[in-house]
């Protein structure tokens, strides 16, 4: 760190002083002193030759060639034959384009501090009965250690208690905790979520998960390759090429000056300058889109990507226990079921309890402070709700050992088909409904996915620690082309390294658990805007707003990016080229030469800032910002009303009659006067406003195409309710009223993501 430090400081040495030496040259000169003035430009330009063969000398002794060889030469020349002057401005070429350089490879130190900070350094060894606090690095395989309720487990153990609660998020990514059996692993790095619990390590502390998390990041950061500029490989071309035309023009002219002034006109400025301008441009260009690269070793190696590996939980999902469904008894409301557990989750700081409250107070209900709390870690509470005794928590503990009704199998088959845990709720003794909780999709991923695809990008895996039936559900959902399950930090670092073995990989993720998979990428991408330091630390780049399409916009931007700077490269070259046949034939002189490359450098500059911009169209109107997102934020109220008729068509499961009339009208009230009426809105206000940022309305025409069959649907539903009276409403009915319900529901949702994709088009996002 001192060493990369001191580095950087003599290179800034190295321009003040060639800058310096220019300025006094140029004073010197306007003043008649030419002498004076030729020994300031080679005062100058002496110190950057000397750290230039420093540095030289050092890549040769590190099998590297670059593109400093072709500007030693050229400087050094200039010295030799009193050409100082434009010695000293290929100096400062030189210098510059290093200072860039620096600038934009420069990456943030990955301490592990916030790893290291988290590890627990104390373990409650129990011996006779005798509780004693050691330094876990004392702690022996076969000791019985007591993990106190909400502390980290300091070393992998086999459970010895009944019963324990652990939350093993740090490790797999699952933000739901798990319940352990005695004798079952409890690792290292886990929380235990429940009641205080004992175990029986199996290894030592510097053997256990946890140190074996932080040991693996160490070793991927370390293992990397230096990265190789991108110039140097141009270089190994340039060099030979211009010895032979410097050379050529001296031995048949006779005149060394000639061949300096191929040197001179061959310096590669283009070279030095145009990669990093570009690449600082990129790496601005992504800040603007909230997405923080490390350097331009990152950005290249990003623009090579053909395999990009997601993390499941919190990358392609939300991360987190959400509320997808409410399963009720018969003659129980859903919002009165989720009132009566929120009221009494309150009392609990555990995840789910948290998930439940939320949804609550989303919903507006009415929440009521408990009394007479008693929890069972990892089960669930009982206490007082509004002067009745309420329990909440597993079905096992809420409906006890009696065969459940058929209301409640209902809600535990569902459960299961959705990858959801059940919260049951009782009242007075009788369980009135049950909160199906999961983790869902995030609502851009399959758009993201998509623009993965159209960015070039050739294969997309998800690895994750979740349950294979769960990660293949959505691996489908998603198209991707492999799902690697249950997956352990460790089975993620084996499976980007086999993926690496065949092609440059990104690998996505957010928590603990991904950093190791994150250092080990050739490209480590962490969804850093929950605060998942861990993960951004040991990553390559960092999105720090929590949006996962931003993985596709910087694939995007890298790719443009190194186009770019590989189009200054190119043509500065051939630029260059031109310059070295001029000079060759005596038509440029040194300085003119010097100049010449000045003005080269400065077209090349300009073309590589280019990548500053986000390279729609010219011309190209925008939507602002603000719109598309008041026109995103109606979607988001039109959930509440979405889910309610998710929970309509559910709850005609059960009912008939009289309670069927009722479910049937409030859906049809809730799609004619809030659905439909939306869509027609869309179709003769928003989508004429929308269309005049969009190329073309072909996407437009699609959505209308969709707007006709909810509206379609909405008369269907309209037909069914109107004149319905409770002997109409008979198994048929009911089920062709569910069809339809599910179906507009569906559609809608499916309808606006699409919507949310063109008003991104829109913005130019």
């Amino acid at each position: 760190m001192s060493g990369l430090l001191t580095e950087r400081m003599f290179r800034r040495a190295l321009i003040a002083i060639a800058l310096g030496g220019l300025a006094f040259g140029v004073v010197a000169w306007a003043n008649g002193r030419s002498d004076v003035a030729n020994w300031c430009w080679g005062a100058g330009t002496l110190p950057v030759v000397i750290g230039l063969l420093i540095s030289m000398i050092r890549d040769f002794l590190a099998g590297r060639i670059g593109v400093d060889s072709v500007a030693f030469v050229s400087m050094s020349g200039a010295l030799v034959l009193g050409q100082n002057l434009a010695g000293i401005v290929v100096a400062i070429m030189y210098a510059g384009g290093n200072l860039l350089e620096d600038f934009a490879v420069a990456r943030a130190e990955r301490d592990l501090r916030s790893l290291i900070d988290r590890a627990p350094r104390i373990a409650h060894r129990c011996i006779d009965s005798i509780i004693d606090d050691v330094p876990i690095e004392q702690v022996e395989v076969g000791d019985y250690i007591l993990v106190r309720a909400g502390e980290v487990i300091p070393v992998d153990g086999f459970i010895t208690s009944q019963l324990a609660t652990i939350d093993e998020a740090a490790l797999t990514g699952e933000p739901i905790p798990v319940s352990r059996q005695a004798g079952e692993l409890a690792r290292s790095g886990s929380l235990n979520a429940g009641d205080t619990f004992e175990l029986r390590a199996s290894a030592p502390a510097s053997e256990s998960t946890y140190a074996g998390i932080v040991r693996m990041v160490s070793a991927a950061q370390t293992a990397k390759s230096p990265f190789i500029r991108l110039a140097d490989r141009f270089a190994l071309l340039l060099l030979p090429i211009t010895l032979a035309i410097a050379g050529g023009a001296w031995f048949f002219s006779n005149d060394p000056v000639r061949g300096l002034a191929v040197l001179v006109a061959a310096t590669p400025c283009p070279l030095i300058l145009a990669a990093p301008v570009a690449f600082i441009s990129g790496v601005a260009q992504a800040a603007k889109r909230g997405i923080l690269i490390k350097g331009s070793g990152p950005l290249e190696a990003l623009a090579r990507t053909h395999t990009v590996m997601f993390d499941k939980t919190g990358t392609l999902t939300v991360g987190g226990a959400r509320l997808v469904a409410i399963e009720v008894a018969p003659a129980q409301s859903a919002d009165e079921v989720l009132r009566i557990a929120g009221s009494l989750e309150q009392a609990s700081h555990h995840v789910v309890a948290a998930a439940i409250v939320e949804a609550a107070m989303g919903k507006g209900l009415k929440l009521t402070i408990p009394s007479e709390v008693r929890e069972t870690m990892g089960s669930g509470l009982e206490g007082v709700v509004d002067g009745q005794t309420v329990r909440v928590g597993s079905y096992q503990m809420v409906h006890g050992a009696r065969k459940p009704e058929t209301w409640a199998s209902r809600a535990l088959r569902r459960a299961t088909w959705r990858s959801a845990l059940s919260v049951f709720v009782a009242v007075g003794g009788r369980t009135i409904g049950a909160v199906l909780l999961a983790d869902e999709l995030r609502r851009e991923t399959p758009r993201a996915v998509q623009s993965l695809r159209a960015a070039g990008v050739a294969r997309i895996v998800m690895v994750t620690g979740d349950r294979a039936d769960a990660a293949e559900t959505i691996g489908a959902a998603l198209d991707l082309d492999a799902v690697l399950a249950e997956r352990e930090p460790a089975d993620k670092v084996d499976a980007v390294a086999t993926e690496q073995r065949q092609s440059p990989t990104v690998m996505v993720g957010d928590g603990i658990n991904d950093a190791p998979a994150l250092a080990a990428a050739n490209v480590g991408i962490a969804m850093g805007a929950r605060g998942a330091s861990a993960s951004s630390e040991a990553a390559d780049v960092v999105i720090l707003v929590d949006r996962l399409d931003r993985v596709s916009d910087a694939v995007a931007i890298a790719r443009r990016t190194r186009g770019i700077a590989l189009q200054s490269i190119v043509c500065g070259m051939a630029l260059s080229g031109l310059a070295m046949c001029f000079a060759a034939v005596g038509l440029l002189p040194p300085i003119a030469g010097a100049l010449t490359q000045e003005a080269i450098d400065v077209a090349v500059i300009l073309n590589a800032l280019r990548a500053l911009t986000s390279g729609h169209e010219f011309g190209h109107k925008k939507m602002p910002a603000a719109a598309a997102t008041a026109l995103r934020q109606d979607h988001e109220r039109m959930e509440p009303t979405l889910d309610r008729l998710r929970e309509i068509a559910d709850a005609l499961d059960a009912v008939e009659g009289a309670g069927a009339v009722t479910l049937i009208s409030e859906a049809d009230d809730i799609v004619s006067r809030q659905i439909a009426e939306h869509e027609r809105d869309d179709e003769s206000v928003v989508y004429p406003r929308v269309a005049k940022f969009l190329g073309n309305r072909h996407g437009l025409g699609a959505m209308s195409r969709a707007h006709r069959e909810i509206i379609h649907m909405a008369r269907l539903l309209r037909r069914l309710a109107d004149g319905l009276t409770p002997p109409d409403t008979d198994h048929y009915l009911i089920r062709d009223a569910q069809r339809v319900i599910e179906g507009i529901e569906a559609l809608v949702r499916i309808h606006n993501a699409q919507e949310e994709d063109i008003y991104e088009q829109a913005i130019g996002a």
